[in-house]
């Protein structure tokens, strides 16, 4: 059956090891972390010599995971089985493939742990092969996170941790990352690494470690943007092109058109009641009353200006239209639209 990953990872935690693990989905972070735990943790490492079996899928076929996984163990109460990058399996995708897979699915060796890591892709729901494992094993589908769900979930890795996160700084790491969990928790990682005793991630935190200017970056242009500070988001826009390098445009403009869309949302929105418009525009309530505010400072017709404005814009970055204009002063030209 489907479980959420945090609640097999507390089962794994408690030693709870099942017979057959598919993992799948669009965001590796959880099949990585998921696999990982379970080669390092489910075998002493005396053990691990006999009976722990790696497979890549480029290299094998179904019959080498069913041979392998029908083994019984070696001086161990079990043995474990894990085929990386499953995807590539040069038959997973073709019925007689499947149905090997369905015939061990159907009947596992229970001195077996087996797991199958199908990444970057899921699997076909409308197949036997997925009703199969959705009935007998233990699925995982692990899928890429939506903008308005990364807030909480920094916040609760960071806590995972034993440490505390401003709000401040998790929109920062947000906006400027985006929503690569890997990249997300290497980077929290990298701060944590330097403090033995509890401690809240601040803005000035993140900029000594990991390298996001705490006054310089996505989130405080979009703030200035918002309140109408020209000076502000100048000075921004001027340190991206200065350091264009650490400030790819793309992000830039991605944040800035999640912005306006959002406000384009609170415009049309019957019920203007705070909590309403975060829920129904999908930004944290902590913030609502920022978005609010800049409702006020464009007007809906400014606002779909303003998102017109910037699909241009994400056009020419990406060579449409004029060329060899600098990404610096794509933004900068932006910008003075946006606030004009």
């Amino acid at each position: 059956m489907a479980l959420k990953p945090d609640d097999i990872l507390r089962k794994l935690q408690q030693k709870e090891y099942a017979p057959l693990y598919f993992l799948h989905g669009t965001e590796p972070f959880y099949i990585d972390l998921i696999t990982s735990y379970i080669e390092a943790n489910a075998l002493t490492e005396s053990e691990k010599g006999f009976n722990q079996i790696i497979l890549y899928g480029k290299d094998i076929e179904m019959n080498d995971i069913i041979n392998n996984a029908r083994r019984f163990p070696m001086m161990s109460d079990r043995q474990v089985v894990i085929v990386k990058e499953a995807q590539e399996i040069h038959d997973i995708n073709k019925q007689e493939g499947q149905e090997k897979l369905e015939s061990y699915v159907n009947n596992p060796l229970p001195s077996t742990i087996l797991v199958i890591a199908y990444k970057n892709k899921s699997l076909d729901k409308r197949k036997s092969l997925y009703k199969k494992l959705d009935k007998s094993a233990t699925v995982i589908e692990s899928n890429k996170m939506y903008d308005n769900q990364l807030p909480g979930w920094v916040t609760s890795y960071v806590e995972s941790k034993g440490h505390d996160v401003d709000i401040h700084a998790v929109q920062i790491l947000v906006d400027n990352i985006g929503n690569n969990l890997e990249r997300l928790s290497n980077e929290i990682d990298k701060v944590l690494i330097n403090y033995s005793e509890k401690i809240t991630i601040t803005p000035g935190v993140v900029q000594k470690y990991v390298g996001i200017s705490k006054d310089y970056n996505a989130f405080e242009l979009q703030r200035a943007i918002g309140v109408l500070d020209i000076v502000k988001a100048n000075q921004i826009i001027n340190y991206f092109a200065a350091n264009s390098k650490n400030n790819p445009i793309i992000p830039v403009i991605a944040l800035l058109f999640n912005f306006f869309s959002k406000l384009l949302i609170i415009h049309k929105s019957v019920n203007k009641d705070p909590k309403s418009l975060a829920s129904t525009s999908g930004v944290n309530v902590y913030f609502i009353n920022e978005y609010i505010h800049a409702s006020h400072n464009y007007p809906l017709q400014k606002v779909i200006q303003n998102i017109h404005y910037i699909r241009e814009a994400d056009l020419r970055s990406k060579g449409v239209g004029i060329g060899n204009i600098r990404d610096g002063e794509i933004l900068k030209e932006l910008v003075y639209k946006l606030l004009h």
